[in-house]
């Protein structure tokens, strides 16, 4: 089994480079593998957004204590607007999260579910997403485990125009989206870019 925190770090304006090293220390003397660091550049601005993997939920449950019983969480409290650390389970088909020079742009995108489409949203991207891979990587798939029903999907490009072509292309060949999917999505939907901290695995 792989479970997985993102953790958002909201910064006070300026600060970003701060809190980044002082997560990288966090993380470093921490429990579970650091999977990605970033700090968004379209979206949500002044927030740095930092993935780990947990092989069991009582890991994951006791780094989470960690934080909320730290005077200081993630070593940089006095330059943090807000901090969120939600929980995640990848998608039952896809791998675990695996390192590497994929981006440098990274889009991450969240999708508030139907109360009760976690489990067909899951098969329709279990048809889909090997021919929607052809033209670009996904390099996550999860569902939340707290909070309303609600996916994330992280997806890596060379850059924001091959972005928009392999987005348009892989529409247009009627290889995305799957087929059915979004009708167990509700509207709420949001997308930030974000480009990888010095520190992260997935660059």
């Amino acid at each position: 089994m792989s479970f997985y925190e993102l953790a958002t770090l909201e910064t006070a304006f300026g600060a970003a480079g701060k809190v980044a090293e002082s997560a990288e220390r966090w993380v470093t003397e921490g429990n579970g593998r650091l999977c990605g660091a970033w700090s968004t550049d379209i979206g949500a601005l002044n927030r740095i957004i930092v993935l780990r993997e947990f092989e069991d939920l009582a890991s994951l449950y006791d780094e989470r204590e960690r934080a909320l019983r730290s005077e200081d969480p993630f070593g940089c409290a006095a330059h943090l607007v807000s901090l969120s650390m939600d929980s995640y389970k990848k998608f039952d088909f896809m791998p675990k999260v695996e390192a590497g020079a994929l981006g440098p742009v990274y889009e991450i995108r969240t999708y508030r579910l139907k109360v009760n489409g976690l489990v067909p949203t899951i098969d329709k991207w279990n048809i889909a997403v090997p021919e929607r891979s052809a033209y670009s990587k996904l390099a996550a798939a999860m569902y939340a485990l707290d909070g309303q029903p609600r996916i994330t999907h992280i997806w890596p490009y060379a850059s924001l125009e091959e972005r928009s072509q392999m987005r348009a292309q892989s529409v247009n060949d009627g290889k995305w989206p799957p087929k059915g999917g979004p009708d167990w999505l509700t509207t709420d939907m949001v997308s930030q870019i974000a480009l990888p901290l010095p520190f992260s695995p997935l660059k």
